[in-house]
């Protein structure tokens, strides 16, 4: 029995081929719905600035993760599961456990892909704490409201992607 707390951040990886304009222009299109979403109060959802456009790490083709909170990962999964279209997504929690996570503790949402595992630490000693000052997942001391205070706090933030300004649309 783990006397670790149990995981409480899941991750999801959207996938898409690298040379496929249309698989990448629908992936960074849901990346943008996700941000607005999020910015609207619908969930919390962080998209990593980065969208990696060759493979990275354990993943094979062009991918960008979505970090969701226990608070609002149910939400954020349903909204993937409906409007992915034709784009694979990992799903998985984070732990310390990285290939575990990726490798038996993960769910797809679309076809899977093969992963290169040997890329992946077996245990890291660090709990994975993602977005600390959001005070959602691990970091979570009370529940707070959505929306605008989640970009106030992300703003400052280079790894977050800022969701865009309702002037914009």
């Amino acid at each position: 029995m783990s006397l670790e707390p149990p995981t409480d951040l899941q991750t999801t990886d959207i996938y898409f081929r690298q040379k496929n304009a249309q698989e990448r222009e629908a992936a960074l299109k849901l990346r943008d719905a996700v941000l607005r979403l999020r910015r609207d109060g619908a969930f919390v959802a962080v998209p990593l600035h980065r969208v990696n456009l060759d493979p990275i790490g354990p993943h094979p083709v062009g991918s960008y993760e979505i970090w969701a909170p226990s608070e609002t990962f149910s939400s954020v999964f349903s909204y993937l599961a409906l409007y992915r279209g034709n784009l694979s997504i990992l799903v998985h929690p984070l732990t310390r456990d990285q290939r575990a996570d990726h490798e038996i503790r993960n769910a797809w949402i679309g076809p899977p892909f093969p992963l290169d595992l040997s890329t992946l630490p077996i245990r890291s000693e660090d709990l994975p704490l993602q977005y600390p000052t959001l005070k959602l997942g691990y970091s979570a001391t009370t529940p707070w409201s959505l929306g605008e205070k989640i970009e106030g706090i992300l703003k400052e933030d280079k790894e977050a992607a800022p969701a865009p300004s309702r002037e914009s649309e």
